[in-house]
């Protein structure tokens, strides 16, 4: 039996979670951390010269997102601070404004966040998708009002892959004289972006979904944009945020962006054949099999499938002691299981809800992993659903 401990390789189908990181992005790392350690705030050059390090991975991420400079590149945390620093950042900038408009189907980062500015006085719209995920482009027309500070529309689903029309959207926002904010922390690497044709204010992305380091991501500001800093302290990133620069890390990134462009011109064909022999075979041999999301524009790494009759916690944990590594589609709170509220925005009923499974594939995924998951996933969902109550199941 292949489990997580003494099985020599683990299939790891979570890349959206998180992604392993590239032998070649450790070995350009690796001389940060012992010789080259210095502060690049420092006034010597041991510590100062690093500063051409952190703009030659600027340039590696405005390169990547299509954006025309790479001055308009700062580094955060990762993804979770960026997308709060856009929102609050924006909020801060315009005192008098009070309302921001999101949709229902966001990141827990910024569905929190407008959960949070809900109580601290800030009014927010969220915008309805329908059976696909696809946004509701004609209900975010006429939620954008004079007091809208900003409107923060995710680049694709981290759930189901679902690619929204962000070039769409930026443009209905732009129209109204607001500030557009993307997270696109799914779609930076397997997607083409293009700042330059976009009307993007700020954009959000994260290091690690690349197969570059954690601790480290971008948060994208056009040049003459208005937001106010989140994190307070020295002069570093331009005074955008505070804070000594992750040297080794953001000289990983710098490598892991590289590598993602060439991916993308030339890897992400094989992604999605694998991700598409996936849903066959699931498709082929498990009844009451449901792709959510099928029949719009998703990313081509990601499936996201309820199976009827079953938890996909349980199913989770039967995959992982096979050494399997996917995601569930709920979430436990309070001791009780939920289905995700992508899931339920999306109107997928609770009793397929709970029996959803998230795949994404990587660039490190193998045919014969994919073989092994339609092999075996059948004869778990067939006994899964044995052990459940057939009234669980309506």
């Amino acid at each position: 039996m292949r489990n997580g401990v003494n099985d020599s390789r683990i299939i790891y189908l979570d890349n959206n979670a998180t992604t392993q990181l590239s032998p070649e992005v450790v070995e350009v790392m690796l001389p940060f951390y012992n010789e080259f350690y210095g502060n690049p705030s420092s006034l010597h050059s041991f510590g100062g010269s690093l500063k051409s390090e952190l703009n030659k991975t600027r340039e590696s991420i405005a390169d990547l997102l299509g954006a025309r400079l790479d001055l308009e590149v700062y580094f955060t945390s990762g993804a979770t601070e960026s997308n709060n620093a856009a929102v609050r950042g924006a909020l801060l900038a315009q005192p008098d404004k009070k309302h921001i408009v999101i949709s229902k189907v966001e990141h827990e980062s910024l569905f929190q966040l407008a959960n949070q500015l809900e109580k601290e006085g800030v009014e927010v719209s969220r915008i309805s998708v329908d059976h696909s995920g696809q946004l509701n482009l004609e209900e975010l027309k006429d939620s954008i009002r004079p007091d809208t500070a900003i409107v923060s529309i995710m680049y694709a689903n981290n759930e189901t892959g679902v690619i929204f029309p962000i070039e769409k959207i930026a443009n209905i926002v732009k129209e109204k004289g607001v500030l557009f904010h993307t997270d696109a922390v799914q779609a930076m690497g397997k997607l083409s972006i293009d700042l330059k044709n976009i009307p993007i204010d700020l954009l959000s992305a994260s290091s690690h979904k690349i197969h570059g380091p954690k601790g480290v991501g971008i948060l994208y500001i056009r040049r003459g944009t208005r937001v106010q800093p989140l994190i307070l302290g020295g002069e570093q990133e331009r005074g955008r945020r505070g804070g000594t620069e992750n040297v080794p890390a953001i000289v990983g990134l710098k490598k892991a962006a590289e590598l993602a462009k060439t991916y993308l011109r030339e890897g992400m064909s094989y992604i999605q054949e694998l991700r598409d022999h996936l849903e066959q075979g699931i498709n082929s041999q498990i009844p009451m099999a449901q792709i959510n999301g099928r029949g719009t524009e998703r990313l081509p790494n990601t499936t996201n499938i309820s199976f009827e009759g079953i938890e996909g916690e349980a199913a989770l944990l039967v995959l992982s002691e096979l050494g399997v590594c996917v995601s569930s589609g709920s979430a436990c709170a309070s001791g009780k299981f939920e289905p995700s509220h992508v899931l339920r925005a999306m109107g997928i009923p609770d009793h397929m809800g709970h029996g959803s499974i998230r795949f994404s594939l990587g660039r490190y995924n193998l045919p014969e992993e994919v073989d092994f998951v339609i092999r075996e996933l059948p004869s778990i969902v067939q006994r899964l659903r044995q052990m459940t109550p057939s009234s669980s199941k309506a």
